[in-house]
């Protein structure tokens, strides 16, 4: 079950990523891991403190 929206996905991957690359890039410290959490979420489009939250970014679809 999905509770992000499009956007906010592509957000969460590209902080993700910029977090990430503390490892290799910058002061090269095991802190940048911390980055595989929003790019995680933002790769399966699910995020657990948004469900404990009750949020949902995701649209809603039009049922016919």
């Amino acid at each position: 079950m999905k509770n992000e929206g499009t956007l906010d996905r592509i957000l969460r991957a590209i902080v993700g990523l910029a977090v990430l690359s503390l490892c290799v890039i910058g002061p090269q410290t095991l802190w940048g891991l911390v980055g595989l959490v929003p790019l995680l979420t933002g790769l399966l489009g699910f995020c657990p403190l948004y469900k404990i939250l009750g949020l949902n970014t995701c649209p809603l679809k039009k049922s016919s």
